[in-house]
């Protein structure tokens, strides 16, 4: 039956449609995505397991990523659009592997990202989050659900910068093979990092965007160097030639990611909390040994409420907390915390280059 659906766009309005879409699916049981070549396997990380059964029992579920060397996760011809991507492994893998996403055959990655980050898994501590375009469940089970339209092709990669194998990799990507009309813009993931952030500085969550765009999310791995609070910093989106001043300014850091009042409920307590579209899932308090500071994670995403630019685009966000609260005469403490961001935005390509990322020991959480 021939239709004018796409297939892209869904939501339960449209669930019911019919399409012309393709669904195909890449994992270690058909690396390639061919139609009808899954579960083909006669070696792989289940082959012992299965040796009593043999083909087409699980011999091929997860592989082994060796030290210093890039894996092709995805190698796909278009038009089409990747709809779900799940998958795990150990947490001290999360941010020794860098995921980077490339769209039509472009020479700089257009999503590049430590693994962990792009899950709103920062820490390397597992965290379950329950929001619209990432979700991740028990235990360290990572879904994203970002629309990423591509005309030509995509190619997604993982690179493990440890010298050291990482056994144990589970993937699959799931996609359609569809047309894709030409007001689809591409997914695009950065990571940039402040550890410490200097004194009476910001830390910069994007800056470099050229082009027309919208600014769909954030997270942050925070890590707080200083007792009392830390949220106090505004956030600030400088769009289409904004120079000192930005267009849109929020009032506070738990203001921006949909909390309040220090995110304190019950007296003395953080409340975590994930929602559809903001979130402060993990709290990470000091244990009176080796752990010794407070990190946290949160996340929020401008699904409903995009940030649109035209030209260009700088985003950036204050660490910001108290001297001392006495009366009228409290004064703010410029921060110099830990903080890791990952934020996600559609543009037209082509895109700017990106900062380069640092090494394993700018990566590691210390």
């Amino acid at each position: 039956m021939s239709t004018s659906f796409n297939g892209l766009g869904l939501h339960l309005g449209n669930l019911s449609r019919l399409s012309n879409a393709r669904s195909r699916s890449l994992s270690a049981e058909n690396p390639t995505g061919v139609k009808g070549q899954g579960g083909m396997a006669t070696e792989g990380t289940g082959a012992i397991a299965a040796r009593e059964l043999g083909q087409g029992w699980k011999v091929s579920p997860s592989i082994h990523v060796a030290g210093n060397s890039t894996v092709v996760l995805a190698d796909i011809e278009g038009p089409g659009v990747i709809q779900h991507i799940w998958l795990t492994v150990t947490p001290a893998a999360w941010r020794r592997l860098i995921l980077r996403f490339c769209w039509d055959q472009e020479e700089t990655p257009s999503v590049e990202v430590p693994l962990g980050d792009f899950f709103c898994n920062g820490w390397g501590v597992r965290c379950n989050v329950n929001s619209l375009p990432v979700a991740v469940n028990p235990a360290g089970g990572f879904n994203s659900y970002w629309e990423m339209p591509f005309r030509q092709h995509a190619r997604i990669t993982i690179e493990n910068l440890s010298p050291d194998e990482i056994r144990g990799f589970y993937y699959q990507i799931d996609y359609a093979l569809t047309d894709v009309p030409a007001d689809r813009a591409y997914l695009h993931a950065q990571w940039r990092r402040n550890n410490p952030l200097p004194y009476m500085d910001v830390h910069t969550l994007l800056d470099g965007v050229e082009g027309q765009g919208h600014y769909v999310g954030t997270y942050v791995a925070w890590g707080v160097n200083n007792n009392g609070w830390w949220g106090e910093g505004e956030i600030k989106f400088y769009l289409d030639g904004d120079a000192e001043w930005p267009t849109i300014c929020g009032t506070g850091t738990e203001d921006y990611f949909g909390g309040a009042w220090d995110f304190e409920q019950p007296k003395g307590q953080y409340c975590i909390f994930s929602t559809p579209f903001q979130g402060l899932p993990q709290v990470i308090k000091p244990d009176g040994l080796y752990q010794s500071q407070q990190r946290f994670g949160l996340y929020r995403w401008h699904v409903m409420d995009p940030i649109r630019f035209q030209e260009d685009l700088r985003v950036t966000i204050q660490a910001l907390g108290w001297r001392s609260k006495l009366g009228d005469q409290s004064r703010y403490l410029p921060l110099q915390d830990d903080i890791a961001s990952t934020v996600f935005w559609y543009q037209a390509e082509p895109h700017a280059p990106f900062p380069e990322l640092p090494g394993l020991n700018g990566l590691e959480v210390i």
